[in-house]
């Protein structure tokens, strides 16, 4: 029985701008009151453009749990320590790992190891302008979407992935 292609997405979610409380380490930062705006503006962003997100991936820092929640964005979640910190080549280790049922993943991190892993993967085809934008800055509730051609292990394999659109949503 044949079935039909439906293309994978990749959405990297830097997380919501963190408060910064006294006496509170950087794991647990949580969202700023704008980060929790932004989040939702981000995740309101890709449930107008984006296909329905089938799992939700991120580090266990408090911020990126709360800009995952913020969002919106409905998806069973799968909190991974690793994440947190992790430099581009580690996340390419998370993505290649995904579910090969799941075609649309929100992978929720942090600078610097997502927006290296989204310039990357920003293979031949990507959009320039969104490439262009993406290298200027990354800040937080910044969305990089990427398709790829084959399953999440081609990801990262020259022409597999390309950077379709990358927007900053903001109130």
């Amino acid at each position: 029985m044949s079935t039909a292609y439906r293309p994978r997405t990749l959405i990297l979610l830097r997380h919501g701008k963190s408060a910064y409380p006294a006496g509170v380490g950087d794991h647990e930062r949580p969202l700023a009151a704008r980060g929790e705006r932004e989040a939702a503006l981000a995740g309101a962003w890709i449930g107008q453009h984006l296909p329905q997100v089938d799992r939700i991936v991120s580090s266990t820092a408090q911020r990126t749990r709360q800009t995952a929640a913020a969002s919106g964005v409905r998806a069973p979640l799968t909190l991974i320590d690793d994440i947190y910190e992790a430099y581009p080549d580690e996340l390419l280790d998370v993505v290649k790992a995904f579910e090969p049922a799941e075609h649309t993943v929100l992978l929720v991190g942090h600078a610097p190891g997502l927006p290296g892993l989204a310039e990357d993967l920003a293979g031949p085809g990507s959009d320039p302008s969104a490439l262009s934008r993406l290298r200027t800055k990354y800040p937080t509730s910044a969305v990089a979407v990427l398709s790829v051609d084959g399953d999440w292990a081609d990801v990262g394999r020259d022409g597999a992935t390309q950077l379709n659109d990358f927007v900053v949503p903001r109130s």
